[in-house]
């Protein structure tokens, strides 16, 4: 049962709302900083340490709490440093949509009174907390969690630069393959800071990603006013 719901969970078909989110792939491929595999494999890089960590430690934690039953003020202090951790708006917007169908999804497929109490604390919650609280419901340990959040940090993104560039699925699935050390690093460190306080959660910052996510943010609104009028 971990195994698969794990596998689910990493799934791009897992109705979670994740494969509308590019990860700033949308953006930096209209700024043509994103043109090919290789230039894919620095950006997948860059999100990984960046986001993608941030996204792992969280995911730990809160499969860490969800474990030991966590008071439900703990997911109110997971949920703000993970605001605090996430400077764009657009971002935290996009995690927040993110987690709210994933919710959905897991109410049905794992329920559990840790997921109720997360939701009852913080009815829109991060993706990686939702993530880490099902993932701990279906048994999973917390470096599980940070692994599947961390894989979903690359992955999603991947599959937009296939979609958008027309680049070779292959190719970039090799690339993805080629992070595996890099994912299991991630996972290690977040695993071993999983019992922290939410405070003393380490904070990987990826300032470029932010700025397109703001910037991608402005396009939309700016098309969505010009079809309005």
């Amino acid at each position: 049962m971990t195994g698969l719901a794990v596998l689910a969970l990493a799934d791009a078909r897992f109705p979670g709302g994740g494969h509308v989110h590019s990860g700033g792939v949308e953006e930096a491929a209209a700024r043509g900083l994103l043109t090919d595999v290789a230039s894919l494999r620095e950006f997948l890089f860059g999100r990984l340490r960046g986001a993608g960590a941030v996204q792992a430690v969280f995911a730990a934690a809160a499969a860490h709490a969800a474990r030991r039953t966590a008071r439900c003020g703990h997911w109110a202090e997971l949920d703000a440093e993970l605001d605090a951790r996430t400077p764009s708006p657009a971002q935290r917007a996009a995690s927040r949509a993110q987690g709210r169908g994933t919710v959905r999804s897991g109410k049905v497929a794992w329920p559990s009174a840790a997921l109720d109490d997360l939701i009852a604390t913080t009815p829109r919650p991060h993706h990686p907390i939702v993530l880490g609280v099902l993932a701990a419901t279906a048994g999973a340990a917390p470096r599980e969690a940070a692994l599947t959040a961390g894989y979903l940090a690359i992955s999603g993104p991947s599959s937009a630069a296939v979609r958008l560039l027309g680049l070779d699925p292959m190719a970039v699935n090799a690339v993805v393959a080629d992070f595996a050390a890099d994912l299991g690093e991630i996972a290690d460190t977040a695993a071993s800071t999983a019992g922290a306080d939410p405070a003393d959660l380490p904070a990987p910052g990826a300032p470029a990603l932010d700025l397109l996510a703001e910037s991608h943010d402005r396009h939309h609104q700016e098309e969505v006013r010009l079809f309005a009028t």
